[in-house]
């Protein structure tokens, strides 16, 4: 049984950093998608980045470039979501997935059918 258990998050100052993880545990796949998404109250779930896991280029969100970062840690199987230079406009629940199709992390188009999700976590940004 796949699992995603995300950890990070919580509250910061305009300008100021958090790092999202994103455990991932029961894939048998070799490689796979994994992408970073969130929701604002109010506001439909959107792409903020993904990544083909054992390498391959990342994708970004235009709200998001230059300021975020996914990375990946295959030893650990783990996904990171490294945020900068945080806005208030970032405040939303955050959630990883993981998909086992690898033409959902090409083309930076973000789409929400990946199969499994995390529990997500809250980023709030205050001015």
């Amino acid at each position: 049984q796949v699992h995603l258990v995300q950890s990070g998050g919580g509250s910061v100052q305009a300008g100021g950093s958090l790092r999202l993880s994103c455990v991932v545990s029961g894939y048998t796949y070799s490689t796979y998608c994994m992408g970073w998404f969130r929701q604002a109250p109010g506001k439909e779930r959107e792409g903020v980045a993904t990544i083909a896991t054992g390498g391959g280029r990342a994708y970004y969100a235009d709200s998001v470039k230059g300021r975020f970062t996914i990375s990946q840690d295959n030893a650990k199987n783990t996904v990171y979501l490294q945020m900068n230079s945080l806005k208030p406009e970032d405040t939303a629940m955050y959630y990883c997935a993981a998909d086992p199709w690898l033409g959902y992390c090409s083309g930076g188009r973000f789409t929400l059918r990946f199969a499994d999700w995390g529990q997500g976590t809250q980023v709030t940004v205050s001015s």
